[in-house]
């Protein structure tokens, strides 16, 4: 199936690159996106100005989504094919798995991938299309605008709800821990000068992420913003 992809007429290195870059940029709506929901905290007004203001993009909004999705695909695709290569590689496989460098964020990159997208399928209905719960698409603020303020609270006022945001937060935390250390070393930005910066790049965005997105859920269970 992968060898009929003109992608994997790329040499390992470029398809690499290619991977490496698709993370960047996911990386940087990840954050992006992280400030735009963290308005929350300022009160409705600030945050249903943020979703207002991106719904005024129009047919604009539409194309930067599926271009987030055809990066994403790419760069889950990318990851299936290098995985398959090196094992291809390496069709014995070691007889002691447990290694000094090899963590198990960067071990377990397909598996928190796959779950990371999932929960994006689920996100999607929840939040944008709001099909799993059509409660939420009738929300309206004084403007005639869709309340998104109000859909926040009541999306994460149910536990259930929360706690699979939680989960796949964590998994999206993972993920970052071990694939922002493998941009900087891919796209050759590890030098040894900085390379005790560097390391740290990883551990630091998953840190970020993983407050910055979770204070959202826990806020609203705990009664914080209501």
């Amino acid at each position: 199936m992968f060898s009929n992809c003109k992608i994997c007429g790329l040499s390992s290195v470029s398809k690499k690159s290619l991977m490496a870059l698709t993370g960047l940029a996911l990386m940087g709506f990840v954050l992006i996106h992280m400030l735009g929901n963290l308005q929350v905290f300022a009160g409705a007004e600030a945050l249903n100005s943020y979703s207002h203001a991106l719904e005024d993009l129009g047919p604009l909004l539409w194309v930067a989504r599926i271009g987030l999705l055809v990066t994403f695909f790419l760069h889950l695709y990318l990851a299936i094919v290098l995985t398959k290569e090196n094992r291809s590689a390496r069709p014995v496989q070691y007889r002691y798995k447990d290694t000094i460098k090899a963590t198990l964020t960067s071990r377990t990159m397909i598996l928190s991938g796959l779950v990371i997208l999932a929960y994006i399928i689920y996100h999607l209905m929840h939040f944008t299309f709001r099909t799993a719960d059509p409660s939420l698409a009738n929300l309206k603020d004084i403007s005639g605008h869709h309340d998104v303020y109000r859909m926040v609270i009541l999306g994460f006022s149910n536990l259930y709800v929360s706690l699979t945001y939680l989960v796949a937060l964590v998994f999206l935390a993972a993920h970052l821990h071990h694939g922002a250390s493998s941009v900087v070393q891919t796209l050759g930005l590890n030098c040894p000068k900085w390379k005790k910066f560097t390391r740290f790049i990883g551990p630091v965005i998953a840190t970020i992420v993983l407050v910055g997105y979770g204070s959202i859920p826990i806020a609203v269970l705990t009664g914080c913003i209501k």
